[in-house]
């Protein structure tokens, strides 16, 4: 089989369910008191800074859940802090991060519910268009192996690269074609944003693009997270695979999807880029299911 193997149409059209501007500002009805005497529910994040947090931990406490907020500053932690039992939940990545992580550790962490879409950017202190960059100059990518081949794609519909059998969710600086424009080195997700004065331009993580003195409005080049193809990329909550159905847990996405403040709170974290999406846990597990499938047959 092709190293190359593309996700199958069927994971990639699985209908992306927008939230709608008119959400309620809170879920109708309370958790149940058991909730409340389990003790915190320990959620790993990446950016617990961001306001929005606050106002999550304040509406499920009004639903009688109290929650703790676990800030980690690498994606590398939070998935195995969850395996280990030192969380309950995490919320920073999306399904393909999570399959790669599955796969690569013999772990088996499941979605149990989306929160939204983010478009990826490319960002420059150099230049003020993708057409301004020198031929031959170097542009920096992350080095995670997802977002290191959403980030190659990218720089190929800026016309930046070409990759190698028009590229793919495994692509890797390694399939950067030698007639491409320019050069691509592969960093920490961390670092890319520092790394802007050396290079000429960098694929940059939302979480790191404030802290590196940008906005999102800053960006050159972004993917289209309403493509039917962007769906492995939603962002998720996941869970042990044993507490994909836990009441409370459950009970703690919807909030996050439903509570008007939460969701105005997150938008303006992204700086207006964030689409919503209410994805029925079912098909989260079929596409990430899909993604381990193929990344198994990369191997």
């Amino acid at each position: 089989m092709s190293r190359k193997r593309i996700l199958s149409a069927a994971a990639l059209a699985l209908p992306l369910a927008l939230v709608v501007s008119g959400c309620a500002s809170g879920s109708s009805e309370p958790a149940s008191s058991d909730a409340a005497s389990e003790g915190p529910v320990r959620i790993g994040v990446v950016g617990a800074g961001d306001p929005y947090w606050e106002t999550y931990k304040e509406a499920a406490a009004a639903e009688g859940i109290e929650v703790e907020l676990v800030d980690f500053s690498e994606y590398t932690q939070p998935n195995p802090a969850l395996s280990a039992g030192e969380l309950d939940l995490n919320q920073f990545q999306h399904i393909i991060y999570l399959a790669t992580y599955n796969v690569n550790s013999d772990d088996d962490l499941q979605p149990i519910g989306s929160t939204a879409i983010y478009p990826l950017g490319l960002y420059s202190t150099q230049y003020d268009a993708v057409e301004d960059i020198p031929d031959g100059s170097t542009v920096a990518v992350p080095n995670d192996e997802s977002n290191q081949a959403r980030g190659l794609l990218v720089l190929q519909s800026a016309g930046l690269v070409e990759l190698e059998d028009g590229g793919s969710i495994f692509s890797t600086v390694a399939d950067v074609l030698p007639e491409s424009k320019v050069k691509v080195e592969a960093l920490d997700a961390a670092f890319t944003a520092t790394s802007l004065p050396d290079v000429a331009a960098a694929i940059i993580n939302n979480d790191f693009v404030e802290d590196a003195g940008l906005t999102f409005e800053d960006a050159i080049a972004t993917d289209d997270p309403s493509d039917p193809s962007a769906f492995p990329y939603i962002n998720i909550f996941a869970a042990k695979a044993e507490d994909a159905d836990n009441p409370t847990y459950l009970k703690l996405v919807e909030i996050f999807q439903t509570n008007k403040d939460v969701l105005d709170g997150l938008q303006e974290a992204s700086g207006g880029t964030a689409v919503f999406v209410k994805t029925p846990a079912a098909d989260l597990v079929s596409s990430l299911t899909e993604v381990e499938d193929d990344i198994r047959a990369n191997q």
